[in-house]
């Protein structure tokens, strides 16, 4: 099997396979041949410890357009607007892990990246906000739950003594009940006392 390692979109040859060499992981041991096209030094020595032929195709050198003073005058100015771009950028993250946002002084991305990230800020703020309103409702909410249940599981302190009176009265009588009557039903019985 002949082997390709080229980063290129079209113009496939039949009976070859074509790999993309930035996932190259290891030798594929069906190769008979490899042609490796650029500067790929890992995938050429893995495939000669192999034993496999190797072919090395150079990639062309960009051409530049236009006479050369031109075109260095325009490189000079796209490397300073870039370098002064990389050093805003630079700045705007040293900030960021130091735990600070600091606006820069220059840069469009870097400006850009500053605004976005006040948005950002902005809405986790309020989202903050939002959640600590919450967690006080649900607290207060629970707690409210909590006074229910309670309210509901123990009757009142004047209610528990009656409810004890009309128990002993239906004890005294030798009268059965359930542990867990309400006091509707223990006066109902005991209201019953005087006819049996």
């Amino acid at each position: 099997m002949e082997l390709v390692y080229t980063n290129q979109l079209d113009g496939f040859e039949p009976g070859k396979r074509y790999r993309v060499p930035g996932l190259f992981r290891s030798v594929e041991r069906d190769a008979t041949a490899v042609t490796v096209v650029g500067d790929y030094p890992e995938i050429v020595t893995a495939y000669e410890n192999a034993g496999v032929d190797v072919e090395v195709v150079a990639l062309p050198a960009p051409a530049i357009v236009g006479t050369q003073a031109v075109a260095d005058s325009e490189l000079s100015k796209l490397l300073a607007d870039l370098q002064a771009e990389s050093g805003a950028m630079v700045l705007l993250i040293d900030g960021l892990e130091a735990g600070e946002i600091h606006r820069p002084e220059a840069g469009e991305l870097a400006l850009r990246l500053f605004e976005v990230l006040g948005t950002i800020h902005n809405s986790v703020g309020e989202l903050t906000a939002e959640r600590d309103g919450l967690v006080l409702t649900v607290d207060t909410l629970r707690g409210e739950v909590e006074a229910l249940k309670k309210a509901a599981i123990a009757p009142p302190a004047d209610e528990a003594g009656e409810i004890s009176a009309l128990k002993a009265t239906l004890d005294e009588a030798k009268v059965q009940y359930r542990a867990n009557a309400s006091k509707e039903s223990l006066e109902k019985l005991v209201a019953d006392l005087p006819k049996a």
